[in-house]
């Protein structure tokens, strides 16, 4: 398979991500040290010193603890076992044989994007064909992907993952094509970037759509300023627990590129029961399987429509982020 490869230290009693634990640690410190401090307000406000002063001092006096912790772990990853992690490579080009792409579009009650959506992917001259998978929905949505020209296919399981993974699987079915481009039906991402994404291709097995460049942001997006930062910062965390394999900035886009040979083997590796945080998974389970990752900035707008996914409001945001962190630190073994 094309780009898989082992990773280095895989069999080494070291390998493991410290500066993803060391990172957390710190967080957890800080937090620690930042509610002891605030809980001045209640002692004051509503005189509760004699409940409140010995909670706050724990949480002050031993905030040291984790981020001391943290902070070790971290110089330790970052300054003796990178050199260890990094990979020993050349630099990867592999020349794009047929610029021609399969789109994948992922679906749920649509009907107000998805038609505009297809349309503008199949006018690209670099696009093949468009398939929309529709995640059982429930207004027009896989009729007027179908009229549009799409390949339409209806996913009756519901949840983002099972609806992504038979994106892919029913995209790879065409050997035409060299690459498959997964996005979404809801008109936040643009035909146009799929130049930019090619041009990524000979370097990488997967190129990651990043929104994180403020210019090429849609002032008014579903993305609000707390998701924008919480997607970076789990965005980093992942780039942490593969330290020295890749720069991660945008974790829960859903516009990426992918080389059908390689995706044929990450397929079966994938667990479709992995719901809104199937993108973290996604990237995850390709680093760990050795495949080469990059990030290309891509453009972002508005959706059109209602957000049905982790971007409805900053909790939903906030819990999404949580669990793709659990998924990080377990390896999804919740999913098994």
């Amino acid at each position: 398979m094309v780009g898989h490869r082992p990773n280095p230290v895989v069999g080494h009693p070291l390998n493991k991500p410290f500066l993803l634990y060391g990172v957390l640690c710190f967080v957890v410190g800080m937090a620690m040290y930042v509610t002891g401090v605030l809980l001045v307000f209640p002692r004051y406000l509503l005189n509760l010193h004699a409940l409140l002063d010995p909670v706050a001092e724990w949480l002050v006096w031993y905030s040291g603890v984790p981020i001391m912790i943290g902070i070790v772990l971290a110089l330790f990853d970052l300054l003796y076992m990178l050199q260890h992690k990094k990979p020993d490579v050349p630099v990867r080009y592999i020349p794009v044989q047929r610029r021609r792409v399969t789109v994948a579009l992922t679906a749920y009650n649509d009907e107000d994007s998805i038609a505009g959506a297809v349309e503008d992917f199949l006018a690209h001259p670099l696009v093949e064909r468009v398939i929309v998978v529709s995640n059982n929905s429930r207004d027009a949505t896989f009729a007027r992907a179908e009229a549009a020209g799409a390949l339409t296919f209806n996913e009756p399981a519901p949840g983002y993952g099972r609806c992504v993974h038979r994106c892919l699987s029913e995209a790879v079915r065409f050997d035409d094509t060299e690459f498959v481009v997964l996005c979404e039906g809801d008109s936040t991402f643009r035909a146009y970037d799929v130049e930019k994404l090619l041009a990524y291709a000979p370097h990488a097995d997967i190129v990651n759509g990043s929104r994180i460049v403020e210019p090429l942001r849609q002032y008014l997006t579903q993305l609000t300023v707390f998701m924008y930062y919480g997607n970076l910062f789990v965005g980093k965390l992942l780039e942490a627990k593969y330290l020295g394999r890749g720069t991660i900035t945008d974790v829960g886009t859903t516009y990426k590129l992918c080389r059908r040979d390689a995706l044929v083997g990450l397929l079966p590796h994938l667990n479709p029961g992995v719901n809104l945080e199937f993108n973290a998974h996604f990237l995850d389970t390709a680093l760990s399987r050795g495949l080469l990752l990059l990030e290309c900035p891509i453009t972002f707008h508005a959706r059109i429509g209602l957000s049905k996914g982790g971007n409805i409001n900053n909790w939903r945001g906030f819990t999404v982020g949580a669990r793709m962190i659990y998924g990080l630190l377990s390896d999804w073994k919740r999913y098994a």
